[in-house]
């Protein structure tokens, strides 16, 4: 087996784990566990927390002492066990702190993989920017392959899907221990922790765009995982109605959700076009509105046929809005500053959509939890509310960032 197959099947692997409860694991904890909106936003904010520290530390770990495939394993060993003792939990608070356990082992392996894909890219003379896309959107199609399999099989409401991701994780373990070894460069150079974790590119903050755009990222960080957290229990919210038994939203949801990560592979062909057209701002002022139509289908869609044409561009709207302010983001902030503090930036892009995805997982799960009344949730007005955010937003970061000529490109 060549490299690149095994690379491709280690971004598939990759995404397809998270894949089998990223969208699915909140209507089994609502609809089969009895979990308030509350309890789910602080299980789904455990993806934040993670994000805010492990990537970091893992990652000097695996610069220092530890090879990354190794460290790599480690990590989805954790990750196995984790997810089959989540298969047995049916208390909430063991619930948070099992997936916290999860969620710390998994979210650095992304990063790390992602390591191992450049390592051997270059070790065997293959140019990273033009192979990478190529070994990542095999990660995409891994995700969409995981929800359709729990939707065919009717385990979105069952513990099974988090064995399943058990499972898959214990294979990479296997997989991945047959690479060769990651070699550990040593410098004699010293850093500091602070550039270490990061933190030197603090110093962006003195930058008024900068600035604007990190605190923006900060709050679509949390209009994603108010979507990853609550998307799944609205539509199995539908399968108590009589009307709507044979529609595919009630019988198979992840398959309608998958058409989300289809979307997000049209999406990131088209971003190179947009930059060029219409800058930095005009896109990520698109991701803005597209989250604006994807909430506002949402308000309205319902499995009917009219609701499900409504369902149907609320997926495609995703995949525009997922990956035009990532994607994007990530292209901005690599355009925009120095190449000594270029990794750094990275990191603290990452660490601030952290920190959005815990507080739009928590202030979610609360919102949601206000518009429930007798397990009935008024999801229209919910969605609404959603919708409004994003239109506020949209509405600051169209008068308040203003890139010069190298940012808009």
């Amino acid at each position: 087996m060549n490299i690149e197959t095994r690379l491709k099947i280690i971004s598939f692997l990759q995404f397809f784990i998270w894949g089998t409860w990223l969208i699915s694991l909140s209507a089994y904890m609502i609809k089969t566990l009895g979990f308030s909106s509350i309890e789910v936003g602080l299980v789904y904010g455990n993806v934040g927390i993670a994000c805010l520290f492990m990537p970091s530390i893992l990652g000097i770990i695996a610069d220092k002492w530890i090879p990354a495939n190794y460290l790599y394993l480690l990590c989805h060993l954790i990750g196995a066990i984790s997810l089959a003792i989540a298969g047995f939990v049916t208390n909430p608070t063991i619930m948070i702190l099992i997936m916290l356990i999860h969620c710390c082992a998994f979210m650095p392996s992304i990063s790390l993989s992602y390591s191992i894909i450049f390592y051997f890219l270059a070790k065997n003379q293959r140019d990273p920017v033009s192979y990478f896309p190529k070994m990542r959107v095999y990660g995409t199609v891994g995700l969409i392959s995981a929800m359709c399999i729990i939707s065919l099989l009717k385990l979105e409401l069952s513990h099974i899907q988090l064995f399943i991701g058990a499972a898959v994780s214990l294979s990479l373990v296997v997989f991945i221990a047959m690479l060769p070894c990651i070699s550990i460069v040593q410098k004699n150079e010293k850093k500091s922790w602070i550039s270490m974790l990061g933190l030197d590119a603090l110093i962006l903050f003195k930058q008024y765009n900068m600035c604007i755009f990190f605190l923006f990222t900060l709050f679509l960080g949390a209009i994603l995982q108010i979507n990853n957290a609550f998307i799944s229990p609205f539509l199995h919210d539908f399968s108590g109605g009589s009307d709507y038994q044979t529609s595919i939203v009630v019988a198979y949801p992840g398959i309608l959700l998958s058409l989300s990560q289809v979307s997000e592979i049209f999406f990131i062909v088209c971003i190179p076009f947009f930059l060029r057209q219409y800058g930095i701002k005009g896109v990520l002022l698109i991701s803005l509105f597209a989250w604006i139509l994807r909430f506002g289908f949402l308000a309205y869609a319902d499995p009917s046929s009219y609701g499900l044409i409504l369902f149907i561009l609320s997926m495609l709207a995703y995949g525009c809005a997922f990956d035009f302010f990532n994607v994007s983001g990530s292209i901005f902030i690599e355009k925009s500053v120095t190449e000594d503090i270029r990794n750094s930036a990275q990191g603290l892009f990452m660490i601030v959509k952290g920190f959005g995805a815990y507080l739009g997982a928590v202030l979610g799960g609360i919102i949601v939890n206000i518009f429930t009344e007798n397990s009935t949730r008024d999801w229209s007005t919910i969605w609404l509310i959603f919708s409004s955010y994003a239109a506020v937003l949209f509405i600051l970061f169209l008068f308040s960032f203003k890139p010069n000529k190298k940012e808009a490109f």
